[in-house]
């Protein structure tokens, strides 16, 4: 019994210290984060009085703000340190979440959506920086699914305050969405201070500092983050097309998708230090990426399928395409973690993983429309198109990392060997 006890406390339970910490921390910001994205249109709609034209250019300029930001912030995070930075970070995003109630038009509201989002950019290349330095090689990707599955539990509960606030039907409810962020960013900041320090030494001989923009020509890096990129349009296709394509295409009930949303959190959080195994090294993060982009492309069929069922078939369909999608979401996210710790010099953790989020973003503009072309607007056959690509994503990752794995960079060769056989 005491045995069974110990192994239900591993897998709920971060290791005690650092990692435990770490995933608490996760848990409180998603709080806050959550209680904001759940009503944030509506305020934006009821309280400032935006029309969904203006703030969807809103967030399409933050998706231009990150695709040119996230290189040189997260080399900001490498110079100043990533505890340092991440705290700045959280305190410059709690000072422009309160003044959310002070916007009055289109243009105050895209200065605060640019201090929000270049705040959220910088503390999150800390967050990235540090955790990395901080914690030992062998111990890093399981505190990080540990830290994911936190981030859930807190979204869900945010969710509920956020349901709460909009129940109460009011603009000091609509008020109450964004200062809760902004309460729980500033708790995020004194938090983070209070993180013993650990700073990256940067590797190689001394000497000047490379420059963050050379990060763009290491080509085998900025293949494989060509290769996540595809990989998380996964994301996408869960989030934003399966509803689309239920609420049009099939007879889904719309309080059906809440539970599809549902289950992927709750996968999410229960799964997801399980889907890290294998993630502690270089052929079985391969492994993991490559059985990821495939669980996405067999969704693609399946979410066709449903387009030609009725009733609960179609909901049993739908809910076989939310598994196979939040598979690829663990598993992806396992390996990717791999690759951002391992492969980059010490010294240039955050521009690295700056210069991935750029090439991300470029995917993330153009995935939404594109996705949504093929699998509505050609009436199901462009699911094909789209399950094709993820299966040339999946051929992919093995000549990348065999290339990645032959290109030093900064004089830092690659963690270790890779066979051959991947």
């Amino acid at each position: 019994m005491g045995e069974r006890r110990r192994r239900l406390a591993d897998t709920i339970l971060p290791s005690p210290g650092l990692p435990r910490t770490l995933a608490l921390q996760s848990a409180v910001f998603a709080i806050g984060s959550g209680t904001y994205m759940t009503g944030s249109v509506v305020f934006f709609t009821g309280y400032v009085g935006l029309t969904p034209v203006q703030i969807g250019l809103g967030f399409s300029f933050v998706g231009l703000l990150s695709l040119v930001g996230s290189l040189p912030l997260g080399h900001l995070a490498d110079r100043i340190g990533g505890r340092r930075a991440w705290v700045l970070g959280a305190l410059a995003g709690a000072a422009a979440f309160a003044c959310y109630p002070l916007v009055g038009g289109f243009w105050s509201f895209l200065v605060v959506l640019t201090a929000e989002a270049i705040a959220d950019l910088l503390a999150n290349g800390g967050r990235v920086v540090y955790t990395t330095a901080a914690l030992p090689a062998e111990t890093r990707v399981r505190t990080m699914a540990f830290v994911r599955a936190y981030l859930n539990v807190g979204f869900t509960v945010g969710s509920g305050l956020g349901a709460a606030a909009l129940a109460l039907d009011s603009r000091a409810g609509l008020v109450a969405l964004v200062l809760a962020n902004a309460a729980g960013l500033l708790f995020n900041a004194a938090y983070v201070s209070r993180m013993p320090p650990a700073e990256a030494v940067p590797g190689g001989d001394a000497g000047p500092r490379p420059s963050p923009w050379g990060v763009l020509r290491d080509h085998p890096y900025t293949a494989l983050a060509a290769v996540f990129a595809v990989a998380w349009l996964s994301g996408t296709i869960f989030g934003e097309i399966i509803p689309l394509w239920a609420v049009t295409m099939t007879d889904t009930p719309k309080p059906v998708l809440g539970a599809l949303m549902a289950l992927n959190t709750v996968l999410a959080v229960l799964l997801q230090v399980r889907a890290t195994r294998g993630a502690d090294s270089m052929p079985g993060s391969v492994r993991l990426t490559r059985w990821g982009v495939l669980a996405t492309a067999v969704a693609c069929p399946v979410i066709a399928l449903s387009g030609r069922t009725s009733g609960w078939v179609t909901i049993a369909v739908l809910a076989v395409a939310v598994l196979l999608t939040t598979a690829t979401e663990l598993w992806v996210s396992a390996a990717q973690w791999y690759f951002q710790t391992e492969v980059p010099p010490p010294g240039q953790r955050g521009a690295y993983v700056g210069a991935s989020k750029s090439v991300g973003g470029i995917s993330k503009m153009v995935g939404p429309a594109a996705l949504t072309f093929l699998a509505i607007s050609t009436g199901g056959w462009g699911w094909w198109v789209i399950a094709a690509l993820f299966v040339v994503c999946a051929a992919a990752i093995g000549p990348v990392i065999r290339w990645l794995e032959l290109t030093p960079r900064n004089g830092v060769p690659a963690p270790e060997a890779v066979p051959a056989t991947i």
